[in-house]
């Protein structure tokens, strides 16, 4: 009995994966067809691809989440809240959609990604507090425009085959494992589960040379859905581990933006001013950009753990210095032209 906890685990993430894989299969035709990705500014690949792999991640992601939620005898399981975070999610992925079919203005682009956001925190409880020093209100306006931001950074973030993959199978496993420990509830450990299967299912189609992308409309509910574990996280006391786990996407993006604001440029039109998109036009490979990434984040993910698992404020002042100078390393690497033996 106690270990059909991992079973149902392990039930997920395989099926999540094999069922994204069957999705892919099937929609691949369609998506060669009527979603191909030409190159442009941002992109990293030289011919047209497919994208709308994040259909099949979105898809298997809901599907097996309520699958494991309708079959689970868990009593945790919040179902109004549930519901309102996967409408989000699907309007989040609606967005993705739209934008990947027809570039969208910056402005309605905001709008609409803005109703998902608030749509998604509506799913919190009304007791729920992050900076209870500040009045109810503003902390939600703070919550809105950092799901914002955290949402359009995973999506300026998805321009390398493998990058998403690198960045959400370490946080999803390890909100997983934090969840299983007791300290999320049983809702994130689900659909975390199920995120990390897809992902890994959307993996084998995005290896580098990709034959599929996942489009905003799967960066944009991804990001949206990493947010969330990420703040429920925070607020169930693991702050440190919730800063720790993103932390290189948070760097990446967070100094590429000031960076280019400071130069005048517009910080919303697609580029290539990113460390890891610069680390490749330098003469990194590929393969050796996501590598880095991925290694990091897996010390990341661990940082984090540590922290749950040993909770003291020494250890967490270790982790986050252990984590920044990792992160510092990572950049500074990415910047300068690769050592060739």
């Amino acid at each position: 009995m106690q270990h059909s906890p991992t079973l149902a685990a392990l039930a997920i993430l395989v099926s999540a994966a094999a069922l994204t894989v069957a999705l892919i299969l099937l929609l691949r035709p369609w998506l060669a067809r009527y979603a191909l990705a030409k190159p442009n500014a941002r992109s990293s690949h030289k011919l047209p691809t497919p994208q709308g792999g994040g259909i099949a991640v979105v898809a298997a992601t809901v599907a097996v989440s309520g699958g494991a939620f309708y079959f689970s005898s868990a009593a945790t399981v919040n179902s109004a809240s549930l519901i309102i975070l996967l409408a989000a999610v699907l309007l989040m992925t609606a967005v993705g959609v739209m934008a990947d079919k027809h570039p969208i203005a910056p402005a309605p682009r905001l709008v609409l990604q803005t109703f998902a956001v608030i749509a998604a925190l509506s799913a919190l409880p009304l007791e729920f507090r992050l900076l209870p020093v500040l009045p109810w209100w503003s902390e939600r306006i703070l919550l809105v425009i950092g799901g914002l931001w955290f949402v359009n950074l995973v999506n300026f973030m998805d321009g390398l085959d493998w990058m998403t993959v690198a960045e959400v199978v370490p946080v999803t496993a390890a909100i997983a494992a934090i969840g299983l420990i007791g300290i999320v509830s049983w809702q994130e450990v689900v659909i975390s589960l199920a995120l990390c299967g897809a992902t890994i299912g959307f993996a084998f189609f995005n290896r580098p040379v990709a034959k599929l992308f996942l489009g905003d409309v799967g960066s944009l509910p991804i990001g949206l859905l990493l947010g969330w574990f990420l703040l429920v996280l925070a607020g169930s006391g693991a702050r440190t581990a919730a800063a720790l786990l993103p932390l290189y996407y948070l760097a990446d993006s967070t100094i590429t933006l000031l960076r280019r604001a400071i130069r005048g440029e517009a910080v919303w039109q697609a580029h290539r001013s990113h460390f890891y998109q610069r680390a490749t036009d330098r003469g990194f490979r590929v393969i050796d950009v996501v590598a880095r990434v991925l290694a990091v984040n897996i010390v990341l993910a661990a940082l984090a753990l540590a922290t749950i698992l040993l909770p003291s404020r020494t250890i967490d002042i270790v982790a986050l210095s252990v984590g920044a100078v990792l992160i510092i390393w990572l950049l500074s690497v990415f910047a300068r032209r690769p050592i060739r033996t």
